[in-house]
């Protein structure tokens, strides 16, 4: 049998080979959406992705006959290493992701080689895959292989959760995205809660200033960190990441698809969507060069996309059990489908990720006719 070698990504032609891989493992695969090249990189690289503030990694490629067949990274994150141990992170534990293998033999290799890494960082528990932290890319696609991968969420082989299995890892919380159909009027109790909202004084769902967006940011990651602070798996999110995020996102930062709600006039509740980008840079081969960025920009004038993407939302905790709650989701919901639908022709949206264990959201989900057509599954093992 050919060796293995599992090598530490060290160059610039290490780091190329490492993006690179997923573009000839998945070739021909239609719902697989090619991120851009330089996207991937700059997320690997210290210096351009404030990740690494708090964090630390080391990627790895696997090689069989001087060709590279596998990639994982090894990383822990100082933030999430300070979380209480009942939310999912805690001390001692730490992370692998960005997780790609020609077959079982090279998925074992990259797991044992990533796990040896963190035990000499002297972690006690590992959990995967993150790429690189719960906001990015978190879990394994194990369901929905045959729905396209939207923006911001990952797309893998099926046969990559019984390979991780075999490495003697089990699954620890499952992740779903509720496929939504909205060119159809909500339910009437949807309906009812939101007209009940919108006869309410206190309460002010307004969009987003794109032209004051770092301002916006900064109430909506204000609001962010409060509503999720206590979820499974909740890392702070710092004033770096939400500055280079929204550098990075602008874009496709349109004013009324980013709603706030104020009530009495103290921000909330936001509700985040985008058009999915990967419905047109899937079809640029993972480039922008030599004219991709053009029809990008050209695109971005007046995207017009089947899919709508709900990657964030959240409601402040003080609110979160009361009935307010629900009248500020569906009102932000209701609003942003009407925009999502007459100003960019969406048909569907996409909501989530969202915990198997939030009983609200996922309730919001089925109260607006959402049905779960993926299943992300993070997977832990002790050391």
């Amino acid at each position: 049998m050919t060796k293995i070698l599992i090598r530490p990504v060290l160059t610039k032609a290490d780091k190329k080979a490492f993006v690179d891989l997923p573009f000839r493992l998945y070739a021909g695969d239609p719902n697989w959406s090619p991120p851009l090249k330089s996207d991937v990189m700059s997320t690997i690289t210290p210096g351009k992705n404030p990740w690494f503030g708090h964090g630390e990694a080391q990627l790895f490629l696997a090689e069989r006959d001087g060709k590279v067949v596998g990639r994982i990274s090894a990383h822990l994150d100082h933030l999430a290493l300070k979380q209480p141990a009942d939310q999912g992170m805690g001390p001692g534990v730490g992370n692998w992701g960005f997780f790609e293998a020609e077959d079982a033999d090279v998925a074992r290799e990259l797991i044992a080689a990533a796990e040896g890494w963190l035990r000499d960082k002297k972690m006690v528990r590992s959990l995967g895959p993150l790429s690189l932290s719960i906001w990015e890319e978190p879990g394994l696609l194990v369901q929905g292989h045959d729905h396209p991968s939207t923006v911001l969420m990952g797309y893998h082989n099926a046969a990559y959760g019984p390979w991780i299995e075999a490495a003697g890892y089990a699954g620890v919380k499952d992740l779903y995205t509720y496929q939504i159909p909205i060119d159809v009027p909500f339910p009437p109790l949807v309906q009812r809660i939101t007209a009940s909202g919108e006869r309410n004084e206190r309460i002010v769902i307004r969009k987003v200033d794109k032209k004051n967006f770092d301002a916006e940011a900064a109430i909506i990651l204000s609001i962010l960190n409060d509503a999720w602070s206590g979820n499974w798996g909740f890392v702070p999110i710092t004033d770096a990441e939400v500055t280079h995020t929204g550098k990075q996102l602008k874009p496709i930062v349109f004013n009324d698809l980013i709603r706030i709600a104020e009530v009495d006039g103290e921000p909330v509740a936001f509700m985040m969507t985008w058009p999915d980008i990967n419905e047109k840079i899937g079809t640029f081969g993972g480039s922008l060069l030599p004219f991709n960025w053009a029809k990008l920009l050209w695109w971005l004038r007046a995207p017009k996309v089947k899919t709508m993407r709900v990657p964030l939302m959240g409601v402040v905790k003080k609110l979160q059990s009361t009935r307010m709650a629900s009248q500020l989701a569906f009102m932000l919901v209701s609003l942003i489908r009407d925009s999502s639908t007459a100003n960019f022709g969406a048909t569907r949206g996409e909501f989530g990720w969202v915990l198997d264990d939030n009983g609200p959201m996922r309730s919001v989900g089925e109260a607006i006719n959402g049905e779960i057509n993926k299943v992300y599954r993070i997977y832990e093992k002790q050391l």
